[in-house]
């Protein structure tokens, strides 16, 4: 078997299995990346959040017989003064270093996670876009990418930066889309080329569970959905709209999104908006698919 890590911003994720099969699929919400875009340190509480997280996840894979694994970390290693430190403590806790992934190898590994995973071949060419908590990736593809950019910009780094209030004024929202655009508008991926766009990662699908109305979030109802885009920007509007207490309140919504979801809805909605398409395609398989695969046989 092997063991696929995703280290990001917000969240880790494990998987554990002989793909196509998966034996585990864990996610836990540790926010290793809280204060790294205004301290550029990742901080002592944020450590002990994930180091507690990774030893679970030690268990998991002791548990099961993995001969290869692969523990990658994202934006907010790559950004923080102290990176050894959590490197450091990866390795005491699993017997690997992370491996802190340049942004177009982030933007590859989630490229192919995502269109592996597709029941349907679609219409070409493909833009997936990953929205982190530190960053988002804009990678461009027919069958591999052609065009990939990760972009510093994501729902935690966003909403630390812009979205103080609770919800956010319409002038905390409009500084928030000027940076979204500028970051766009820096992009040298060519948005508007996409004939398909398929949104993967815990903003995307939580923003779709919400156009489905789910009563509780459900993996297998949401993945390859096709969305219409209007309706995406009416949710997108309404989540931004919402107190935290409202979001909270929302069956389909993790907590350790709600606070930040106005954030990477944002940048979703702002992509789809340059794109044109009439619909967004969602799914589930994302860049830990893409480790996975990487590393399997």
């Amino acid at each position: 078997m092997i063991a696929a890590i995703d280290c990001g911003t917000n969240t880790i994720k494990l998987l554990i299995g002989d793909l196509p099969e998966v034996a585990v699929r864990e996610a836990r919400m540790v926010r290793l990346g809280e204060g790294v875009d205004r301290t550029g340190r990742l901080g002592d509480e944020a450590l002990a959040r994930t180091f507690a997280a990774i030893e679970d996840y030690a268990e998991l894979v002791a548990a099961h017989d993995v001969t290869r694994m692969r523990f990658c970390a994202t934006s907010a290693t790559r950004d923080s003064a102290n990176a050894q430190e959590f490197s450091d403590g990866v390795l005491a806790r699993l017997g690997v270093r992370p491996e802190v992934l340049a942004g177009e190898e982030e933007a590859a590994l989630a490229f192919a996670g995502a269109v592996r995973n597709l029941a349907s071949r679609p219409d070409e060419p493909v833009l997936v876009v990953d929205i982190g908590g530190g960053s988002t990736e804009l990678v461009l593809g027919t069958s591999a990418p052609t065009a990939a950019h990760s972009m510093d910009i994501g729902s935690v780094r966003l909403h630390e930066r812009h979205l103080h209030d609770d919800p956010p004024t319409a002038a905390q929202v409009a500084a928030c889309v000027a940076d979204i655009d500028a970051a766009l508008d820096a992009s040298p991926v060519p948005i508007a080329e996409a004939a398909t766009v398929v949104g993967i990662a815990g903003t995307v699908t939580t923003v779709a569970a919400g156009v489905l109305d789910l009563p509780a979030y459900a993996r297998e109802a949401i993945d390859q959905q096709v969305l219409a885009v209007p309706v995406v920007h009416e949710v997108v509007e309404r989540l931004v709209a919402m107190p935290v207490a409202e979001r909270l309140a929302l069956g389909y919504m993790h907590p350790g999104r709600a606070d930040v979801i106005d954030a990477g809805a944002l940048i979703l909605s702002r992509v789809l908006l340059r794109s044109g398409v009439a619909t967004l395609l969602v799914s589930e398989s994302d860049i830990l698919d893409g480790i996975a695969w990487s590393i399997t046989p």
